[in-house]
């Protein structure tokens, strides 16, 4: 059992059927989460030796190893490859901005959605990520760089809502104030556009932002590109969004990855102003992390501010992300590509 899986009212049940009082569940759930969390049973202090043993005897830490780190010598960008305990390996990628640091983790180990411009897929889904696996990056992420994560987002590989009841318990836990404590505000869930997990997140984390992965304007273009539209179209997809935002008050944000001479021409601003028009978001164009797997290019500077221009101008606020660890495969999926075809 890994023991960051474990809400702390579950986490209270263990303890009691080994025998020990509930309090104990709360120093011990502390220290999975101190600093980085515990590497070693004998460091939670002020827990008796006799649980301790007992608990090395039946639970696990839950610690991610470290296959490899990519530093980069421009931002301060850490891409990291963490194995999992059956062998797999994940990603997780460490960001410094202005407002502090931000994590991206993974959800899976790989994914099914089988977006064609993006690494993550290529390889197909190999499982979902339990809560503890989730948190765990943020955790080994804090530890390494001994900085405290400020922001996270559920961005990296795998598609968040196929994979939606272990999300909630990483939320959940994440928002715990007798663990990390991050506020359900600082907080991003990204998704391909899973319109009943969409519908369902507002009901469940109406706090924790939402941004949806849509890099086009226009079904045909993202059908080509995107495999889900083809389930989700993107009238339905949109119609959601304009629910979520209303039904929460918060706005969402659209992560528009800008393909070369796919998605980035004037008529293609034009037409996702007008299908945005109206509804509470920001878009957030992306310039593409080339993967020479994908034969997708991204789009030149002067183009995506042109781009960009154009949405503003129509009253659809857009900015350009900043481009971070570009030099480290800091595209979704692409360590963890490279590690795998080796």
């Amino acid at each position: 059992m890994n023991l960051k899986d474990l809400q702390l009212a579950e986490l209270e049940n263990f303890i009691k059927e080994l025998g020990q009082p509930k309090f104990r569940a709360k120093q011990v759930f502390q220290w999975l989460y101190k600093d980085g969390g515990v590497t070693e049973w004998d460091q939670m202090t002020n827990v008796p030796k006799a649980l301790r043993e007992k608990l090395a005897e039946e639970a696990d830490l839950g610690i991610l190893k470290m296959l490899q780190v990519q530093k980069s010598k421009l931002d301060g960008t850490r891409k990291y490859l963490f194995e999992l305990q059956d062998g797999n390996a994940i990603e997780s990628v460490f960001m410094k901005y202005k407002y502090g640091n931000s994590i991206c983790v993974s959800s899976q180990a790989g994914c099914r959605m089988g977006c064609k411009f993006c690494a993550s897929g290529m390889d197909g889904l190999v499982r979902d990520l339990t809560p503890g696996e989730i948190i765990g990056q943020i955790l080994a992420a804090e530890k390494d760089t001994g900085e405290r994560i400020n922001h996270v987002v559920v961005m990296g590989t795998g598609e968040p809502f196929d994979n939606y009841d272990n999300l909630a318990g990483f939320l959940r836990l994440l928002h715990d104030p007798n663990g990390l404590n991050l506020s359900l505000r600082n907080i991003t869930v990204s998704t391909c556009g899973l319109v009943p997990g969409i519908q369902k997140f507002a009901e469940d984390f109406p706090q924790v932002n939402l941004a949806i992965s849509l890099h086009a304007p226009n079904d045909e273009i993202r059908c080509r590109t995107m495999p889900v539209s083809k389930a989700y179209p993107m009238p339905e997809l949109l119609s959601a969004c304009r629910e979520y935002a209303e039904k929460t008050g918060r706005r969402v944000t659209f992560e528009y990855t800008l393909i070369k001479g796919v998605n980035d021409q004037k008529e293609h601003a034009e037409e996702l102003v007008q299908r945005l028009r109206g509804m509470l978001c920001h878009v957030n164009l992306i310039p593409l992390n080339t993967v020479k797997e994908s034969g997708f290019d991204t789009t030149a500077k002067k183009d995506a501010q042109a781009f960009q221009a154009l949405l503003e101008s129509k009253g659809i606020p857009a900015t350009i992300r900043r481009e971070l660890g570009d030099e480290i495969d800091g595209a979704c999926g692409q360590l963890r590509l490279t590690n795998r075809r080796k």
